[in-house]
């Protein structure tokens, strides 16, 4: 299936929320179908008040958490925290959730940081729970992580049976299971280190993308083609010399012009290319969402101006 693209624009960044406020109105102006913010303890605003307050300033432009760090939060309470912000925004929130990676956000709260088995395990079963929150209902849950005693209903999602389900990854296991259960895929580098560092670009590369592709099909079985594949670009340098530009480029991460060229998360070029470039991502992965940093939102305008719908 044949997804028509549409765009993103990332504030994770920003420590003003004045200023994540601007970027969603100004994204909303430029056409973009989505603004969000990730999730971690820095100086970043929190994701969940920011994107509340965007609602509040924008009428149409998708919110999203990309992603929320599951062991930082009870997924009882957060769940009602979504469906709240569904409900205020009139059914714009897509729930992005992830096992968590970063080891300085379980430093800093004291979280014991288990292997990324155990997380991913705990996100799962956290999923199933949300889901049941989101759900008409009283409800109870018991299992290895989560234990849950008669909830009698929570605030109901406009969108439903709830807000898109947003998984992203760069491991097979994760990957696997955003297959199993989401209703949008992101691909990212695989942060098994703990940090984006140049060890992460040979996770990037086409041939890893194959790999991270047949994971997330291993997964999702019949319900493939039914997903949404998103990618995260990470560097984005319009350029009149593309050549050029990715000989330079390319030892950032570790990697040969060619392949540093060819991956989903890196856009060199002039607007024609970078375009070239998306469609090829359509082509050979079924990536249809981009999303890239709040620096270049309104550089890479004519990108979206070109391609949204297409």
């Amino acid at each position: 299936m044949t997804r028509p693209f549409r765009f993103g624009v990332s504030g994770g960044a920003l420590a003003d929320p004045h200023d994540f406020v601007a970027l969603a109105r100004q994204a909303e102006s430029l056409g973009y179908a989505s603004v969000s913010m990730s999730d971690h303890l820095d100086d970043a605003i929190a994701p969940l008040i920011a994107l509340t307050a965007a609602a509040s300033a924008t009428d149409t432009i998708g919110l999203s958490t990309l992603v929320l760090a599951n062991d930082l939060r009870n997924p009882v309470v957060l769940a009602k925290e979504i469906a709240t912000l569904d409900r205020l925004s009139g059914g714009r929130v897509t729930w992005g959730i992830g096992a968590g990676w970063q080891p300085s956000d379980y430093e800093r709260t004291g979280i014991a940081m288990d292997r990324a088995g155990v997380r991913i395990a705990r996100l799962e079963e956290a999923v199933a729970v949300m889901r049941q929150c989101f759900a008409d209902g009283a409800f109870s849950h018991a299992g290895d992580h989560y234990r849950v005693t008669d909830v009698d209903g929570s605030p109901q999602p406009i969108q439903r049976p709830h807000p898109p389900l947003m998984l992203a990854g760069g491991g097979p296991r994760m990957l696997a299971l955003a297959g199993k259960e989401a209703d949008i895929v992101g691909l990212n580098f695989s942060l098994a280190a703990g940090a984006l560092g140049t060890a992460a670009g040979a996770t990037g590369t086409p041939d890893r993308t194959d790999e991270k592709i047949a994971a997330i099909r291993s997964g999702a079985g019949h319900r493939f083609d039914e997903i949404e594949l998103q990618t995260r670009v990470h560097m984005v340098i319009e350029s009149d010399d593309r050549a050029n530009t990715l000989d330079a480029m390319a030892p950032a991460f570790d990697l040969s012009p060619e392949d540093a060229g060819s991956m989903p998360h890196v856009l060199v070029g002039t607007v024609d290319e970078m375009c070239e470039s998306i469609r090829t991502w359509r082509d050979r992965w079924g990536i249809s969402y981009v999303t890239w940093s709040a620096d270049v939102v309104d550089a890479m305008a004519p990108v979206v101006e070109r391609l949204t719908g297409e």
